[in-house]
């Protein structure tokens, strides 16, 4: 089967990942397994949330099982990758963080496929008026740039990433802050999306947006409570 721009770039991504990840995991075999899980993890939250917030609409349609085939989501895709390392962690009886790794390799892989988006053409959002920053769809209606947004996005929290990596801030939290940052980010976002609609202007990738900053939030403040008291315990040790 001929891959689309689309494919070439996802697997671009994948591959890339994988590589990065294959160095990592010569410091530890369990590495790559957790790389394995966080991978089909993503995959399965990718389409558990496009299906839970728009895949169902498509139920009895000519082009149901194309639409099913292809449709995913990000935010599921986080939310199962994240479930699908801690899972693999735990099983595995690795105790280290792994978050501030993931951080950077999760946006590289969304510019990537969002770039494949953009050569696509598909993700196109909403109708606008036609001005400097819209794109033109096939149809030439001028549509809100929601794919390069995107990739902007994801280029500045990689950026970001690198930054803290280099000087050593936030240990362990980024991609808790990831998770809340693109939360909040998609949530607003979303607004100016074609996506198919509950109730008013919310879709379902709202309610999946909130649900993924929200777990970041989570996330960020059982490991600052667990460091913490790490902390505390270390201190009352050296000082009895």
């Amino acid at each position: 089967m001929k891959l689309s721009g689309y494919g070439w770039l996802m697997l671009a991504g994948i591959l890339i990942s994988l590589c990065f990840w294959w160095r990592l995991a010569r410091r530890d075999r369990r590495l790559f397994t957790i790389f394995l899980a966080a991978l089909v993890g993503a995959l399965i939250g990718a389409k558990i949330i496009y299906f839970a917030a728009e895949g169902w609409m498509t139920l009895g349609a000519p082009d149901m099982w194309i639409r099913l085939a292809t449709g995913k989501s990000i935010l599921g895709a986080l939310l199962g990758g994240y479930t699908g390392v801690e899972l693999a962690k735990r099983l595995l009886g690795y105790t280290q963080i792994t978050g501030d790794w993931f951080a950077t390799v999760v946006p590289l892989g969304i510019i990537l496929g969002r770039a494949g988006c953009w050569v696509q053409g598909c993700c196109m959002d909403r109708v606008c008026e036609p001005t400097w920053f819209t794109m033109t769809d096939a149809a030439g209606v001028a549509r809100w740039p929601a794919v390069p947004t995107e990739i902007v996005f994801n280029a500045m929290m990689l950026v970001i990433f690198l930054v803290w990596r280099r000087k050593q801030k936030f240990i362990g939290q980024h991609f808790h802050i990831y998770l809340i940052a693109y939360g909040v980010f998609r949530f607003l976002h979303e607004f100016l999306r074609d996506s198919p609609r509950w109730s008013g202007p919310f879709s379902g990738y709202h309610f999946a947006a909130l649900l993924v900053a929200g777990w970041g939030i989570v996330c960020f403040a059982r490991r600052r409570v667990n460091v913490s008291r790490t902390t505390y315990s270390n201190e009352l040790i050296h000082t009895t």
